[in-house]
């Protein structure tokens, strides 16, 4: 059974999105990210160079493979300066799927500026890309942000780059219930259960950065966390068992034969 994640008119054989930062280097990143299988890769445009042809360029890495970069306006502060820098990408490389991440809290947090994001969201849209907008575990906020025309939302699972895993399975169900769109879990994510319990509680896709390039060994990090989504995806089509309060016997009792000594 074909089962893509589909977001606004672009489709994808891997539920799995992986960043590229934090790496020791391009061929590292390469490595981890053929390995885990996405089809999708985050860039910081405004960290990392994808434009200029006198310098590494990391979009050099995965030419001829089926990994697509995903720019993302990660350090911006003002839908202003976020919409400016999309415009700029899309007349330089032509890329109109965008990660749109307009931070309200650069010092502690890195929480989402949820008012900036809408109103950037809202032009984007209008513009003609594909959004995913990063956003917190609220529902309301979910349904605004598409509303304005998000393709897709990425609730937190927990603060970027903690690894403290999903803290809000709850929020995370209810912003499913709220939208019709695809529910992206960004940040957060540790290791491979993580990205397991995500998607078995019916998240869309996953995303991860820190939990491979920060791994001891990126590469087979990013090897379980593919096996992880895709565990996670079956389970939750699958349909999990009702959960009771007491022992089932795995063989009743009923229509067992009764031998009597006679």
């Amino acid at each position: 059974m074909e089962d893509r994640l589909k977001i606004g008119k672009y489709s994808f054989e891997s539920r799995l999105i992986v960043g590229s930062g934090k790496y020791k280097d391009f061929q590292t990143t390469k490595e981890a990210t053929i390995a885990s299988g996405s089809n999708l890769i985050t860039v910081a445009v405004r960290r990392i160079n994808i434009t200029s042809k006198n310098e590494e360029n990391l979009t050099d890495y995965f030419k001829g493979t089926n990994v697509s970069l995903l720019p993302n306006s990660a350090g911006c502060t003002k839908a202003e300066e976020t919409i400016t820098l999309f415009r700029m990408v899309r007349d330089a490389v032509g890329f109109d799927l965008i990660k749109l991440e307009v931070i309200g809290d650069s010092a502690k947090t890195l929480y989402p500026d949820i008012i900036e994001t809408l109103k950037a969201c809202e032009v984007l849209a209008k513009d003609g890309f594909t959004i995913m907008s990063y956003t917190n575990d609220d529902p309301i906020t979910a349904k605004r942000l598409e509303d304005v025309g998000s393709a897709a939302v990425m609730p937190l699972a927990s603060p970027i780059g903690s690894g403290l895993g999903i803290q809000n399975r709850y929020n995370i169900l209810f912003i499913k219930e709220a939208v019709k769109i695809p529910v992206i879990v960004d940040a957060g994510i540790g290791c491979a259960s993580d990205a397991a319990i995500a998607m078995e509680i019916g998240a869309d896709a996953v995303l991860t950065n820190s939990a491979l390039a920060y791994a001891k060994e990126p590469v087979l990090m990013a090897e379980a966390m593919r096996h992880a989504v895709i565990a996670g995806r079956k389970s939750f089509l699958s349909g999990r068992m009702e959960k009771k309060a007491f022992a089932t016997a795995s063989s009743p009792s009923e229509g067992i034969v009764e031998f009597k000594r006679g």
